[in-house]
């Protein structure tokens, strides 16, 4: 399924992102309606007072014939103040208390669905393949989890109380001058269809400047994201002052975007205030004209008056209310649009037979990534089960890539990856992953204790089974000398740690497993001898019994491999022991000569 980019997402009309939005909240809509009568009652009683002050001045004007009298039977006019003053009150206290509902009734409808729809959409982001990971830009999926989802969440936290407000103060002030004087009612509602028409006039101006303000959040977002990460690269090349300047500019491309946005939303206050003006002007001219004839009562005059303020007023809320929900229509669409794409790769549908035994083969293998370069060309290799394997070449031969296969990071341009004669197409990701320890080149440690991060992938696992498996990988010993020992926090990405005690760690985190099939990607490329030596007592001691496939650059880590795999150019060239490799005397003999430092025989 083709989903739109975020860019076009952006831009699609606000219907569908309101459609969608209110499709999703479905399980909450009884609340929603909560809150909306919450809203809607504090609206009445918002309007309420007004006509209680009409009521007051006709008590004063008509005293014995006023309205109140005439309804309660009370002739004394103090006896009639003080039955409004006690209506009032309760009119005063029933808006605190609808608005204090409304209030935390429509919060926590938008902090539950800002929660849902994070870790919806996070859910649903982790289930796709690598590959979308690697050409979309990580700064642009955060902006969406983190910036957009917040932008609704404050929109659904004001912005749509104050759209009902709005609509039940027209309708209820509207009630009350249709019940006064239609002439008053049409000049005092004669201003709305021009603020309506505005409305629609600026919606369509600030759609797309607040699409591109989403668009520059996401690229500053990018950019943040990219350089922090690679903050001590940044320094060792003293280049403080060139990325400073950078991220000076992509600021300023959103402080453009945001400023044109302004540009629009801010005129149309000044817009809405002209308006008024002219409802207010009307109310107050003609409605005098017909209290001066005696064609209306004082008090209705008074409180006709006093209404159009309240139907009018309000209305200078409407440019930030529509600000709002520009922002957040532009911001759910994005939403919506990364939930609609769909994987790539589709997922199997059985699991590895238990026990697994660990057999791994590569049949007829062809991989192309999306560039059309093909990495790997007529790979077919057999590990039987509990052996130990190793893939060795230059760099850019397409070692790393094998591994991707085997985990289903990716799958093959054509011929079949599996393991003990299963398709990994055909197996769920979770029977497949779980039956592999996978330890990677570039290590991955979460900001977390050193206990956390080995237990990562068994959650379950208890100290000692912790314990043993950091003695395995050799990580036990720097671990205890660490100031608070398996409590230690490692910092972001393991910062805190060597390359080498990361390496360990994480070869810990994959022993503790204890999957059939262990994976290494030149688990030893960033370590000292000291390390390397250690890793591979780990390794002689963790491989046995089970099946294990070893990427390496280091020759020495590999030599006592039951087979030896040579990768050239996507291609095996060699393969055999380390000792039948170098009597063959091809590539991997050259290679391990100048690692070695040997000399080529004669």
């Amino acid at each position: 399924m083709s989903s739109p980019s975020l860019a076009e997402a952006s831009a699609g009309p606000d219907g569908a992102g309101l459609k969608r939005l209110w499709q999703y909240a479905r399980p909450h809509r009884r609340t929603v309606i909560l809150a909306s009568f919450y809203t809607t009652m504090g609206k009445v009683m918002d309007v309420v007072p007004e006509v209680l002050i009409g009521a007051v001045i006709d008590v004063v004007v008509r005293g014995q014939d006023s309205l109140v009298a005439t309804v309660f039977g009370i002739d004394d006019r103090w006896q009639q103040l003080l039955v409004l003053a006690v209506l009032n009150a309760c009119v005063w206290i029933l808006e605190s208390v609808f608005g204090y509902l409304s209030a935390t009734t429509w919060r926590n409808l938008s902090q539950t669905l800002e929660h849902e729809i994070r870790s919806e959409t996070y859910t649903h982001v982790q289930g796709l393949e690598v590959a979308w990971f690697e050409d979309t830009s990580s700064g642009g999926i955060l902006s969406i989890l983190n910036d957009d989802i917040n932008q609704l969440e404050r929109f659904l936290d004001g912005g749509a109380s104050s759209i009902i407000a709005l609509f039940w103060n027209i309708v209820l002030v509207g009630a009350v001058f249709a019940a006064s004087s239609w002439l008053v009612t049409l000049l005092a509602f004669l201003p709305i269809p021009i603020i309506i028409f505005g409305s629609i006039t600026y919606q369509k101006r600030l759609k797309p400047r607040y699409a591109g303000v989403r668009e520059a959040v996401a690229e500053m977002s990018s950019a943040l994201t990219t350089n922090l990460s690679g903050i001590t690269t940044i320094k060792a090349y003293t280049a403080e002052t060139t990325e400073a300047a950078r991220i000076t500019r992509v600021s300023q491309a959103y402080r453009e975007a945001n400023r044109e946005a302004i540009r629009y939303s801010a005129a149309f206050v000044p817009l809405i205030r002209m308006a008024i003006l002219t409802g207010f002007s009307c109310t107050l001219v003609v409605g005098g004209w017909m209290t001066l004839q005696g064609q209306m009562e004082v008090a209705i005059y008074s409180v006709l008056v006093f209404m159009t303020q309240r139907l009018l007023w309000p209305l200078t809320g409407l440019g930030e209310t529509l600000d709002q929900f520009q922002r957040a229509m532009a911001s759910t669409r994005r939403i919506f649009a990364l939930r609609d794409t769909q994987p790539a790769m589709q997922e199997g549908a059985t699991a590895l037979a238990a026990p697994v035994q660990g057999a791994v083969e590569f049949r007829d293998v062809n991989f192309s990534y999306g560039n059309g370069v093909e990495v790997l060309r007529d790979i077919s290799l057999r590990i039987p089960a509990g052996e130990n394997h190793a893939v060795v070449g230059a760099t850019g031969s397409g070692k790393s890539t094998l591994l991707r296969l085997l985990l289903r990071f990716h799958d093959t341009t054509s011929g079949t990856v599996s393991v003990d004669d299963t398709d990994v197409q055909s197996l769920r990701y979770s029977s497949l992953r779980e039956a592999i320890g996978y330890v990677s080149q570039d290590v991955f440690l979460f900001h977390g204790t050193v206990k956390e991060n080995i237990a990562f992938g068994n959650g379950s696992a208890s100290d000692q089974q912790i314990e043993d498996a950091a003695r395995l990988a050799e990580a036990h010993d720097f671990i205890a000398a660490l100031p608070q020992g398996y409590d230690t926090v490692v910092g972001e990405r393991g910062q805190k740690l060597s390359g080498g005690q990361r390496q360990r760690i994480s070869l810990a985190r994959a022993i503790l497993r204890d999957p059939a099939i262990l994976v290494l990607d030149e688990a030893t490329s960033a370590v000292d001898n000291e390390t390397e030596a250690a890793i591979q007592r780990s390794l002689a001691h963790v491989t046995k019994g089970r099946t294990s496939l070893v990427v390496a650059h280091r020759l020495s880590t590999v030599r006592d491999s039951d087979r030896i795999w040579v990768l050239e150019a996507g291609k095996i060239i060699e393969s055999g022991t380390h000792d039948e490799l170098l009597l063959l005397g091809g590539l991997y003999a050259a290679l391990w000569r100048v690692q070695t430092g040997e000399k080529a025989p004669a």
